[in-house]
C-alpha cells in the first residue's frame, strides 16, 4: 500500500507522515554526557546533569533525561538484601558466664558429595561450645529450638552477636528474641571479625573436626561433632583461659580461685 492511501485509511496527515524533526541533535552534549556515564556508572541523570551545570552546560534536567534515556545509560538496579541495620557501638566484654554468646555457620560436605551445614553457639566469657547443630537446611525455626535446647540446659543470655543471616533477620526470629528478652546484636555486613569469638573457634572447629573426620551421613556427622564438643569443653587446652579447658576455667571461678576474666 502507497503510503498515501495508507494515510488516507487512517485518516492520518501526509504532511505529518513525511514531517522530519528539526531538532538539534545536540551531538557534543550527548557524547559529554556518555563520557560522563562511562566514568560514574552508578550515577542517575540527575547527578549526571549537576555534573554537566558544573562545567556550564546551560540545560535543564528534563533535556538530559531524554538524552539519558534514548542513550540507553539507565543506571541498572541492584536488588539488595534486606539486613537488620542497628548503630554499632563498642560492646562491653563479657563478664560472666551466659552473658553473651556468639553464633554463625559451617558449611562442609559429606562423604556422596552432599554439602550441609552446621549451626554453631559459642560463649563469649567462658568460650564454652553452646550447641552444634548439622542440618541439610537450617530454618530460623531449627536455629531458634537448638537455642531453646541450650537455654534449657544452661540459661538464657542478655544477647547473642550475630550476623545478617536470613536465619537470624527473619520475623520469626525476631519474634523469638523479643518474647524472650534477647537482644541481637548484628555485625556489619563484611565485617566478620566483628564476630570473631565464633569466627575463631570455626576455624578450631574445621581443622580439628570437620578436616580430619569423612562423614557417611548427618547422624555420623551429629555423632562426630558431639563427641568434639565433649572434648573442647572438657579437655581441649584453651590458651587465652590460661591452658585450661573451658568448664575447668569456670569451674576454678565458682570456686573462687581468682582467676582472672579470659583476654
Amino acid at each position: 500500500m502507497s503510503a498515501r492511501a495508507a494515510c488516507s485509511v487512517l485518516q492520518f496527515p501526509r504532511s505529518s507522515y513525511y514531517y522530519q524533526s528539526r531538532r538539534d541533535p545536540r551531538v557534543a552534549l550527548r557524547m559529554r554526557l556518555k563520557e560522563l556515564a562511562a566514568s560514574r556508572p552508578r550515577f542517575g541523570y540527575r547527578r549526571l546533569h549537576l555534573l554537566l551545570r558544573r562545567e556550564g552546560w546551560r540545560v535543564n534536567h528534563k533535556l538530559i533525561h531524554r538524552l539519558y534515556c534514548e542513550e540507553g545509560l539507565q543506571v541498572r538496579t541492584r536488588k539488595r538484601r534486606k539486613v537488620a541495620m542497628q548503630p554499632r557501638l563498642k560492646l562491653d566484654r563479657a563478664s560472666r558466664v551466659d552473658e553473651r554468646w556468639s553464633m554463625d555457620f559451617v558449611t562442609d560436605q559429606l562423604a556422596g558429595g552432599r554439602y550441609f551445614r552446621v549451626f554453631t553457639v559459642v560463649d563469649q566469657f567462658s568460650r564454652e561450645c553452646v550447641a552444634l547443630h548439622a542440618g541439610v537446611s537450617i530454618r530460623s525455626k531449627d536455629v531458634g529450638e537448638v537455642l531453646d535446647a541450650a537455654i534449657r540446659r544452661r540459661s538464657a543470655p542478655s544477647s547473642i552477636t550475630c550476623d545478617n543471616g536470613t536465619e537470624f533477620t527473619s520475623r520469626y526470629f525476631d519474634a523469638w528474641a523479643y518474647f524472650r528478652k534477647i537482644g541481637l546484636d548484628f555485625i556489619r555486613p563484611g565485617k566478620p571479625v566483628e564476630n570473631a569469638f565464633v569466627e575463631s573457634f570455626n576455624g578450631r572447629f574445621r581443622d580439628e573436626c570437620l578436616n580430619q573426620d569423612w562423614f557417611t551421613d548427618l547422624a555420623d556427622a551429629q555423632a562426630a561433632m558431639a563427641a568434639w564438643k565433649e572434648d573442647y569443653n572438657e579437655s581441649r587446652p584453651h590458651t587465652s583461659l590460661g591452658g585450661l579447658a573451658p568448664q575447668e576455667y569456670v569451674a576454678q571461678l565458682l570456686a573462687g580461685d581468682g582467676l582472672e576474666e579470659a583476654v
